[in-house]
């Protein structure tokens, strides 16, 4: 195989050189073990700097920050004024009109009483408002974790046979999701979270928004007898061999309201300040509903209703937590799907709202309110909760200033808890169906998986893999699945990595990849390679292979038969290698004693920091620190050298284009 520009890459090149001093390559300042571990330590774990802002403070200032750190409603608390609180009070009023409907519903979508869903809209923000740092994030429960927290738990218990179980397992999964998102959040370990890629999270949302909205097939059709499976195909098959069950009053129904929600939610979308449009259609939604059914006496006509929901605010839940027994392996796995999926979506909502209204918000700090918040909610019979991307753009739209929105919410689902449950009493589940599936059907984000398919081929096929993994295997395999192959993407980039052959562009002192920059010539003599990728243990070998390719495809016979290289000198580009590891100092060692045997010289350009350092430690003989073996740039190690190949006889191989080319270099 010809390398690039084979052509005119051994034809007579005029070099045309100035001379001048040649800046040399010279050591970093030495730094102690200590120090290093200290930086890297930094950057790792406190990459935004956190403790800047104690430099210089008295010691009482350093108490106040510290408090306003760790509780930010301290630091705009004592700044909160009427107009504020208009503000908030309009906000909170709007979202805890779809935050009332969506918990009850969404708690029925993890297999949970519905009066749960309201505990959970009620303890929650309470706590965030104190603790959050995001003025726009709306906190309840979410669909795609309780989807995942009922799916998951079903799989051992049934919801139905044995319920008190099935809530103190829910619980506990909530208490160890708190566990494990707090934890993440004190360590500074917030990186983790960040394995689930943009690819992997739009194709679990979509697969996961269809299996919910063919999970709410039983309400809109009023099937009794449902498969307890999640899968496409097993849903599918119950609807169809369950015809007979087909109720057409709660047909008629579930499709008028999913219609005016559909409606509604199109409106709002056309028309963002008609936002107030699709927040109150769900509420609206249920007491039309509720109404008609009460008047009709619906349940007599096969329409299924709530039924009596307790009153009264949250009854402490700490002696149902189960932390030992059977179950224990169940409810830690959930808890643990359960909390990274809760903590991307609501870091990730946090962050968007912030990025509108230009402030900012630390991952770690939300990390650990959402945590603490779900800690709580636990022993406050409340089940995993985060920032909600519908309630959040509610909040956003209605013009929500601080926290205390979610504590407006948080009061009138008191008031709902305390005085108005009785209303719900008859409120038909197809209605609460109808609103999941209005709610979830957002998810489905086909503009993103477009841009996705447009930018990058293989994060598309990661896409794929969540999305069809979640509706044909379950949710949490398909997840994984996609994890799986993320992580597949980022080992094949670290164990192959980028290396490149380079030309120089005529008339100039830049040198460029010679695929990417077809006017781009060889330089007689030289190999010139630019290695865009940290070199270490899991990619030395592939290089060595790949650069013995490169030299072998420039050798050609000489008049004995023997194979001589057209090469002389092997140039590296390091400036994209930031890193290197012991296996990474052997290859440059073992390479330059394999070129020195074949007559070849092996020069390094722009090595960093990490890389020159490591070298010259391990470099006994010296050979590194010679002042030919090392350069700032391309241009300077070309120049420096190529006296030597002017003056040698190369052998000699015919060019297919007879021209004469000038690299001129100002250096």
């Amino acid at each position: 195989m010809e390398p690039p520009n084979a052509s005119n890459s051994h034809c007579a090149v005029e070099i045309v050189t100035m001379e001048t001093e040649i800046l040399r390559v010279v050591p970093p300042p030495r730094r102690s073990t200590l120090q290093k571990l200290k930086t890297r330590f930094k950057e790792t774990l406190f990459p935004d700097d956190p403790f800047r802002q104690f430099k210089g403070q008295s010691s009482k200032k350093k108490i106040i920050l510290g408090a306003q750190y760790i509780f930010p409603i301290l630091q705009w608390g004592p700044k909160y004024n009427l107009k504020l609180l208009k503000s908030d009070i309009v906000s909170g009023l709007t979202i805890a009109s779809l935050a009332i409907p969506q918990g009850i519903s969404y708690a029925k979508l993890a297999n949970l009483p519905p009066i749960v869903g309201l505990y959970s809209s009620f303890v929650p923000p309470l706590v965030y408002a104190v603790l959050g740092s995001s003025r726009d994030l709306a906190v309840g429960p979410v669909s795609i974790a309780s989807l995942i927290m009922g799916s998951m738990l079903r799989q051992e218990v049934s919801p139905g046979k044995d319920p008190i179980l099935f809530l103190q397992l829910a619980f506990s999964s909530t208490f160890f999701a708190g566990l494990f998102q707090a934890s993440l959040g004190f360590l500074r370990l917030g990186f983790i979270i960040d394995f689930l890629s943009k690819a992997t999270l739009v194709g679990f949302m979509a697969g996961a928004a269809i299996i919910v909205s063919l999970q709410q097939l039983k309400s809109l059709l009023g099937i009794e007898n449902f498969t307890k499976k999640m899968g496409f195909v097993p849903v599918l098959s119950s609807v169809f061999h369950r015809t007979n069950e087909w109720s057409w009053q709660t047909i008629l129904m579930g499709f008028c309201f999913l219609l005016f929600l559909l409606l509604t939610r199109h409106i709002s979308k056309k028309k963002p300040k008609l936002f107030w449009v699709s927040a109150g259609a769900p509420l609206l939604s249920i007491i039309l509903s509720t109404l008609l059914a009460f008047v009709f006496k619906a349940q007599n006509h096969g329409i299924s209703v709530i039924g009596k929901l307790q009153e009264g605010l949250n009854p402490p839940s700490w002696n149902m937590l189960q932390f030992h027994g059977s179950h224990l392996g169940l409810v830690m796995k959930t808890g643990l799907v359960t909390a990274i999926i809760s903590l991307t979506e609501g870091i990730a909502v946090g962050r968007t709202f912030a990025a509108l209204k230009n402030y900012q918000v630390d991952g770690n700090k939300e990390m650990i309110a959402i945590g603490l918040m779900n800690i709580v909610g636990s022993s406050t019979s409340c089940y995993v909760t985060t920032g909600a991307f519908s309630r959040s753009a509610v909040n956003h739209n209605a013009g929500c200033k601080t926290a205390v929105s979610n504590i407006i919410m948080s009061v009138t689902v008191m008031v709902t808890l305390l005085f108005l449950m009785p209303l719900f009493q008859y409120t038909p589940n197809v209605v609460l169906g109808a609103i999941i599936i209005t709610a979830v059907i957002g998810l489905i984000d086909i503009p993103a998986a477009y841009r996705i398919w447009k930018i990058d081929k293989f994060d598309f096929l990661v896409l794929l893999c969540a999305f069809l993994g979640v509706i044909f295997i379950s949710v949490q395999e398909g997840l994984a699945i996609a994890v799986s192959i993320s992580i597949f993407k980022v080992l094949l980039q670290i164990t192959r990595p980028k290396a490149v052959m380079l030309g120089n562009i005529p008339g100039t002192n830049i040198f460029r990849d010679l695929d990417h920059y077809k006017e781009a010539l060889r330089v007689p003599g030289f190999l010139i390679l630019s290695i865009e990728a940290p070199i270490n243990f899991a990619n030395t070998t592939y290089l060595k292979d790949r650069i013995s390719r490169w030299i072998e495809e420039d050798e050609v016979e000489d008049e004995n038969g023997k194979q001589q290289s057209m090469i002389k000198f092997i140039i590296l580009n390091l400036s994209a290698v930031s890193a290197i590891d012991t296996n990474g100092v052997s290859f440059f060692k073992d390479l330059r004693m394999a070129l020195e045997k074949k007559g070849l010289e092996l020069v390094l350009v722009n090595p960093l920091s990490e890389v020159i350092e490591k070298l010259l430690r391990a470099d006994d003989y010296r050979e590194f620190a010679k002042p030919d073996c090392m350069f700032l740039t391309v241009e300077e190690a070309v120049a420096a050298h190529f006296s030597t190949i002017k003056n040698q006889k190369s052998p000699s191989k015919p060019c297919q284009k007879d021209l004469l080319e000038k690299i001129t270099y100002r250096v």
